[in-house]
């Protein structure tokens, strides 16, 4: 297989086209042609390369995915970004990067390829987020329930009515983009376990999460701690990043576990509809990671409602960065 490498020299990037053999059990790797110190010539130079045209056509989507977020990320470090207390500069320029791409390119096209992709995007991230909470449908068929409305053979109405309520709400939301408020999130949880819970609203019953080392709040509690939340949300919001403040949301409305199920699902969905919100892309949090995932989520749960200490956080937002990073080039790099 052939790929692009990156070599730093002297804080400088050098591009070369490198080539992977298994020979014997043993990876050989070589570096085969010299592509320049500019990710904007790289394509150009390809293309030149008739000898290996077959290997680089059989690598495109990787060259192609290398090439987009090394670009978009030179744009990023070229503006000036404010230091963030939350994320190092690295990560910050990848999460700006994708924004730009985002906006500058993937917006850019035409809706219906906009949409064929966020469908695509949609029963990914529907799996995923169902599946997190022990939804057992494979993403085989959920991609059959989605989008040719295929029942799965032996699984549960509400298995399937949980894929089929994610995707609806998220369309929902992407069209109508309502404000952020103690309603809408009420309104999410509501929608998102439609035929599944009959318990609508706040929880009026006490709760213990197994395995969980903090409270959550007593049921009596709850609309004081949510609007707490909200209050808490609305003077942070001119404050910290987006993406961060989209991080500390999902954790907080965890932490205060307000509905009686739900709660992963309508904060994850949350946390994504504030990002849309703010011109970032949506991400998936993938099942394949849940347990890093729930132990990010536990190693924030020392802090408190109004918490926003960046030691906190730390875990969770560089777990979360790593997420928003990968999902967005596997998903949107159109």
């Amino acid at each position: 297989m052939v790929y692009i490498y990156k070599k730093i020299i002297n804080g400088k990037a050098y591009y070369y086209l490198r080539i992977s053999k298994n020979l014997n059990g043993k990876v050989l790797v070589k570096d085969i042609a010299y592509l320049g110190n500019k990710v904007s010539e790289i394509e150009k130079k390809l293309d030149n390369l008739k000898k290996y045209q077959k290997e680089i056509r059989k690598g495109y989507k990787t060259i192609q995915k290398f090439l987009n977020s090394n670009y978009y990320l030179e744009k990023a470090k070229k503006k000036k970004l404010k230091k963030d207390d939350y994320l190092e500069k690295e990560r910050l320029e990848q999460i700006e990067a994708i924004k730009l791409h985002y906006n500058q390119s993937f917006l850019k096209l035409d809706k219906l390829t906009i949409d064929e992709t966020y469908k695509h995007f949609l029963i990914d991230f529907a799996f995923n987020t169902t599946s997190i909470e022990g939804n057992t449908i494979t993403l085989k068929e959920a991609n059959r329930l989605l989008k040719e409305e295929i029942l799965p053979k032996n699984k549960t109405l509400r298995e399937v009515y949980d894929l089929q309520n994610t995707e609806k709400v998220f369309l929902w939301l992407l069209k109508n983009k309502p404000v952020i408020n103690e309603k809408l999130i009420i309104k999410i949880h509501d929608e998102l376990l439609g035929g599944i819970d009959v318990r609508k609203g706040y929880r009026n019953q006490e709760i213990r999460i197994i395995g969980s080392r903090f409270d959550v709040s007593p049921a009596k509690y709850i609309q004081t701690d949510m609007k707490i939340l909200m209050k808490w949300f609305d003077k942070n919001k001119s404050k910290l990043h987006p993406f961060v403040l989209s991080v500390l949301l999902h954790h907080k409305l965890e932490r205060i576990h307000p509905f009686a199920d739900g709660n992963g699902r309508t904060g994850r969905m949350l946390m994504n509809y504030f990002l849309i919100r703010n011109k970032y892309p949506p991400f998936i949090v993938s099942k394949k990671r849940r347990s890093d995932y729930l132990n990010a989520l536990n190693k924030a749960d020392k802090s408190d409602l109004n918490d926003i200490g960046p030691k906190s956080y730390n875990n969770l937002i560089i777990y979360l960065a790593e997420e928003i990073i990968a999902s967005y080039w596997n998903n949107f790099n159109i």
